[in-house]
């Protein structure tokens, strides 16, 4: 799978590991950086990401700031993305099978290296179950094209 990551200084280190678990899984890795734990502005990496999956350069996303919310928010304005902040299991797996997540937020000062990677891959194995679910996806995204501009 082409995963896109970001992250912003406060989520540097977990993103750095995160990239290395991903590509020795076999997952091609799209790295938004940043390239130094220099403080910088998360809106950047979180639409920088958001339009990789946006625009069907990668299948999914995952982004990390220090509390995972200014990431989840700045994703979501970008048409197409479904950011969701897991901070535990059960939401990282419901995200993909009733929401269609396409993006993964964490939280780099509330998670440790173990949750991140079940975190991780609940969101990437898990599938979507369609059903009752898809009609509610599809209100989304008519109520995106309809309402949104961009």
């Amino acid at each position: 799978m082409k995963i896109a990551i970001g992250s912003d200084h406060r989520g540097f280190d977990v993103r750095r590991r995160l990239r290395a678990s991903l590509e020795q899984r076999g997952h091609e890795v799209v790295d938004h950086g940043p390239t130094t734990e220099a403080p910088c502005d998360y809106p950047d990496l979180a639409f920088a990401v958001a339009r990789d999956v946006s625009e069907g350069r990668a299948e999914r996303g995952i982004l990390v700031c220090g509390s995972g919310v200014g990431m989840t928010i700045a994703a979501n304005k970008v048409a197409g993305v479904r950011a969701a902040l897991c901070y535990d299991e059960y939401a990282a797996e419901m995200c993909r099978r009733h929401n269609d997540g396409n993006v993964l937020c964490l939280a780099a000062d509330r998670i440790g290296e173990g949750d991140v990677d079940e975190l991780v891959r609940l969101f990437l194995e898990t599938e979507f179950e369609g059903g009752r679910h898809a009609r509610r996806i599809d209100k989304i995204i008519a109520f995106e094209r309809t309402h949104c501009s961009g």
